[in-house]
């Protein structure tokens, strides 16, 4: 009776309308007043708990991070540099954009912050050589999603929270999948181009690419500075956050010169609204977790889908479809807390990798960004472009369908995710 109540509650309040935060925690808040024997001082105990916890400290500094790195124009040296490399190319400056996504990825660990740096002026970039605006758009929205695919990613941190895993082994199971999707899209896009014959930029000389490469340097080292110090064991991915973020401050004002000491509140406050929306999310799903926990519901469902004799090929099937669900009316993260600690335990049973199954978990929520009704980058795209949002769900979803097919290949193929940190021999 408390399952079903647990999650009618859930599903009624979200549907009149009240924030997903609130609603998590009335839901649980609810359930533990009238079907558990658990006193309602467990809550404010547990919200307490979340606060402290180590992990997810890196959250907020990975949103500074990638605020500094946005505001201080890395994002449009990455962009030169990416056009440089392969602007030549039949469809170079897509591609470009797919590739700055991919490098802007790799400092931000934020979807939307990606879509909104790279696609704010590779867009622009792209409508001036002749590119029609809803095939950037198409473009920029979907290359985005590699935001929390490709390491450092707030929603892989998220995930080893919810479920006590790695989060240095999350992050280097993230790279295979991430590049192995830029490239997809890449290759995707030439296709396209050469078909639809759009435009190439001239061949950068080696002059040109050299300087370009030179200006986004300071940016690329930030990729070396928090993943070379997770994995040389010289700092935790929390204590990373912390360096990138004030690595980040520094190239965007003493280096780069792009942000002044008066624009430094004005960002931190920025930062600082966005991080505390999330923590304020994460927080509540935590107690809608603990919820579960408290009353076996996990334990409970494990054990009817054991007795069901589901083979694991059949459960990640059912996986893939709820998430897919999920990921179209909620945020990552809040998908992430609430499913994690019910999927986790069905999947240790059937000798599923944890660390697969967060990447599946990830690419699921990727998919869940560019997904009506509540894909973050839909609306973040419109943004930056003023495209109508029904344009650019229309611009984006060619491309859903690459996407798709990845899933697949990522949720039956293990060793792409897996490959990388067991040939590190990472515990």
């Amino acid at each position: 009776m408390s399952i079903l109540f647990l999650f009618i509650a859930l599903f009624a309040l979200m549907m009149i309308g009240v924030p997903i935060a609130i609603s998590l925690g009335l839901a649980g808040s609810l359930t533990i007043m009238f079907f558990s024997n658990d006193s309602v001082r467990s809550l404010a105990i547990k919200l307490f708990e979340t606060s402290e916890h180590y992990t997810l400290l890196a959250i907020p500094f990975f949103l500074l991070a990638g605020a500094f790195m946005t505001t201080g124009g890395v994002a449009r040296r990455l962009i030169d540099f990416a056009n440089a490399c392969v602007g030549h190319i039949r469809g170079g400056l897509a591609i470009g954009a797919v590739l700055a996504c991919m490098l802007f990825a790799a400092l931000s660990g934020s979807s939307p912050a990606t879509v909104a740096a790279v696609g704010s002026i590779a867009i622009a970039g792209m409508v001036r050589s002749g590119y029609p605006q809803a095939f950037g758009a198409g473009i920029v929205t979907n290359a985005g999603t590699l935001g929390i695919l490709i390491p450092p990613s707030v929603v892989m941190v998220v995930y080893a929270a919810a479920t006590e895993t790695s989060v240095g082994k999350l992050f280097m199971a993230g790279v295979v999948p991430g590049l192995l999707l830029g490239l997809v899209l890449m290759v995707a896009i030439y296709i396209v181009a050469v078909k639809k014959n759009l435009p190439a930029m001239p061949r950068a000389t080696f002059r040109e690419w050299l300087s370009a490469g030179r200006k986004a340097l300071w940016g690329l080292l930030l990729m070396v500075v928090i993943l070379g110090g997770i994995y040389s064991g010289m700092f935790t991915p929390t204590e990373a956050a912390a360096v990138a973020a004030m690595y980040s401050a520094l190239i965007a004002i003493f280096v780069y010169k792009d942000l002044t000491f008066k624009q430094v509140p004005h960002v931190i406050l920025d930062s600082a609204k966005i991080g505390i929306m999330l923590m304020f999310i994460i927080a509540n799903a935590m107690l809608f977790a603990h919820v579960l926990t408290t009353e076996q519901i996990p334990q409970q469902i494990t054990g009817m889908v054991l007795d069901m004799g589901l083979e694991p090929w059949q459960f990640l099937i059912v996986v893939n479809i709820v998430l897919l669900v999920a990921g179209a009316f909620m945020e990552p993260s809040a998908v992430i807390l609430i499913l994690a600690p019910i999927l986790f335990p069905i999947a240790m049973e059937l000798g599923i990798d944890p660390i697969h199954l967060g990447i599946i978990m990830v690419v699921n929520m990727e998919i869940g960004l560019i997904t009506p009704p509540v894909g973050l980058n839909l609306f973040v795209t419109s943004a930056v472009t003023g495209m109508p949002v029904t344009a650019v769900v229309r611009a984006a979803m060619p491309w859903l369908c690459l996407l798709l097919g990845f899933l697949v290949l990522v949720t039956y193929v293990p060793s792409i995710s897996l490959g990388l940190p067991n040939w590190l021999g990472m515990p």
